[in-house]
């Protein structure tokens, strides 16, 4: 009998089913779980189920029982991965659930910004438009897609898949290497794109190599002043780098769906640039439509089975 643990099960929404493998087992959903609580939950789970809760190499050492960590989301910086190998505990994830969910919220935050979606919406709700006596007015400035260079960092199956509708659009989508090595065929160097792109998109992963990756050295590198996208890891962008980014004109706007922490604090850099009108802050929903939840879910259920048949579906460690 496996006993289950969802340690933050409210990360998926309501409606969401959750999968009932078909090996013997106990599932037990926790809402969330805090620090304090989760060793005293833990103690005799064989498997733990989380998405956010964080499972450092202390706590994985002091739950014995434990067999398989199970992260209900791609990203692992949640898990320390090497303490989970040496102590024998296998550690999973979930892969291309959101392959339609993420670059299209990041379209959907492009063309807002692109377009001045929420500055219109607000003038005609104001009354600027009856105000204006013309049957169009100008306040905002409107920018096509069409045409400019979209630089992507990352090139896993979501920037791929940023790249093709990239190219629906009429754009030019390059693919970005790694800071300090030189480019390759299909791939440009860091700093070329960041000096040549009009629109910046991040979907790459956050470790020691990409921490701060855009940071005011690279905010200065900008030569197009272009808008940034971050729906990756909100430790990919100093956030106060950006802040001080878009006071010198460096950036033309952002649209940010990750911080770091999350949520962020209200006297946060972060919470300050939600407030400006050329930057749109959303609560790390990009992945989060239903189809893409249920993806998950049913890809968690499948994950669970295969480690009990003793296959590696998914496996990090």
């Amino acid at each position: 009998m496996h006993h289950i643990l969802f340690l933050d099960a409210d990360t998926l929404a309501e409606g969401v089913v959750l999968p009932r493998p078909d090996f013997p087992h106990v599932w037990r959903n926790f809402p969330a779980t805090a620090p304090s609580e989760l060793l005293s939950r833990a103690q005799n789970a064989e498997i733990l189920v989380v998405n956010k809760v964080r499972l450092d190499a202390a706590t994985i050492q002091a739950l014995p029982k434990l067999q398989l960590i199970a992260i209900a989301a791609t990203g692992f910086d949640n898990v320390d991965v090497e303490a989970a190998r040496k102590a024998g505990v296998a550690v999973t994830n979930i892969r291309g659930y959101s392959s339609h969910a993420v670059p299209e919220h990041v379209f959907a935050l492009l063309l807002a910004l692109s377009r001045q979606i929420l500055p219109y919406v607000a003038d005609v709700r104001a009354g600027v438009w009856q105000a204006c006596g013309q049957f169009a007015f100008h306040a905002h400035r409107i920018e096509d897609l069409f045409g400019k260079r979209l630089g992507i960092f990352g090139s896993g199956d979501l920037g791929g898949r940023v790249a093709e509708i990239a190219g629906a659009f009429g754009m030019d989508a390059v693919f970005a290497g790694r800071k300090g090595e030189p480019a390759k065929p299909g791939v440009r160097s860091f700093d070329e794109v960041l000096a040549t792109s009009d629109v910046l998109s991040l979907h790459c992963p956050l470790n020691a190599q990409t921490q701060n990756m855009i940071g005011w050295p690279e905010f200065e590198s900008m030569k197009k002043k272009p808008l940034l996208i971050n729906t990756a890891r909100g430790g990919l962008v100093d956030e106060e780098a950006l802040e001080r980014a878009l006071d010198a004109g460096l950036v033309s706007g952002a649209g940010i769906d990750v911080t770091r922490p999350e949520p962020p604090p209200a006297d946060s850099a972060i919470m300050r640039l939600a407030q400006r009108p050329n930057v749109l802050v959303t609560p790390h929903v990009a992945w989060a439509s239903r189809a893409a939840q249920q993806t998950l879910a049913n890809q968690l259920g499948k994950v669970l089975e295969a480690f009990v048949a003793g296959e590696k579906l998914n496996r990090l460690d």
